[in-house]
């Protein structure tokens, strides 16, 4: 009986940024375009007037918090959102030498045009409403309607308009929320070893998002339904946008992107490599796929060994 085949092994991915990363652009043209197009809309739905929903003198009585600034301002919100979980993810990428990985502003963008969106639609406004519309504390109301007339600051009044939903919250959820199902798929999370430190490294991006919806309520910028519904949006759209770019975590095959295994299916190069990238096809369509720290090994299962066992099994 002939020995059997060695595995092949393909070591970490080749798709380099110093060698592949105007490829890597081109095939993502489209992507760059919609990322473009959401940061301008985005701007545009920061711009136009949101909805003025209706404020009766009854209702007055909810909204007299008082204002306060913001624990989390505004400026720290991408630091928080974008720029640490791109900078872990960075880290990792000079480790794993992975390409595919790159991929989270765009995340953040498609939650913060859904955000503003709803903000602008629904109009609800913030608990610090009546000082925005009053800010001498002299309130005036219309006579027939009781509706408020204000008197305050046209950009103040327009903001406080903005409650629903939190867009701290979701921002944060968004980013953050990718960070942590990123992790959980790097450091092998599922890997049914019962490691206690790894879920702690999976949570603790989401604690930090928790922290800051938080905020937000005590702020009293935010009802509490506004950062629940904020959180459950940009962790919704983190999700979704993973599950685009990985397989979930718990797959034996969750370190790497899909891309990775398209790159191991269609290999560039000559047609010398040809016999190298049927052999890896075959091995990949019958499940013989197994991943190690170091290199991907996948086992000769082809039809070729099929044909050689009939043989044996006919003499």
């Amino acid at each position: 009986m002939p020995a059997p085949a060695p595995p092949i092994r393909l070591g970490p991915p080749t798709p380099y940024i110093s060698s592949h990363g105007s490829k890597v652009a081109r095939l993502h043209m489209y992507d760059w375009i919609v990322l473009i197009l959401l940061a301008v809309l985005d701007g545009v739905l920061n711009i136009i007037e949101p909805f003025h929903r209706f404020v009766g003198s009854e209702m007055m009585t909810d909204l007299r918090y008082p204002m306060k600034g913001n624990t989390v301002p505004f400026w720290a919100v991408p630091i928080i959102g974008i720029i640490g979980p791109m900078v872990i993810i960075t880290v990792i990428y000079f480790k794993k030498r992975n390409v595919y990985d790159l991929h989270h502003a765009i995340l953040v963008l498609i939650t913060a045009v859904l955000t503003d969106a709803i903000k602008d639609g629904v109009g609800r406004p913030r608990p610090d409403f009546f000082w925005r519309c009053f800010p001498d504390g002299k309130p005036e109301y219309n006579n027939f309607t009781t509706g408020a007339i204000c008197h305050g600051q046209a950009s103040v009044i327009k903001e406080g308009h903005k409650s629903f939903p939190s867009g701290h919250t979701s921002w944060s959820f968004a980013g953050l929320g990718f960070l942590s199902w990123y992790l959980a798929g790097k450091i092998k999370v599922f890997d049914r070893r019962g490691h206690v430190a790894k879920v702690c490294i999976v949570l603790s991006p989401l604690l930090l998002a928790a922290l800051v919806a938080v905020s937000r309520v005590d702020d009293y910028w935010h009802h509490w339904q506004d950062v629940c519904t904020g959180g459950l949006l940009g962790f919704t759209v983190a999700s979704i946008c993973y599950l685009q770019f990985f397989p979930l975590p718990s797959d034996e095959n969750g370190l790497w992107p899909h891309a990775y295994f398209r790159h191991i299916l269609e290999p560039e190069g000559d047609s010398q490599a040809q016999p190298t990238y049927m052999s890896r096809r075959s091995s990949v369509q019958n499940g013989s796929f197994q991943y190690s720290p170091d290199a991907v090994e996948m086992r000769s299962t082809s039809q070729a060994m099929d044909s050689m066992e009939a043989g044996q099994r006919a003499q």
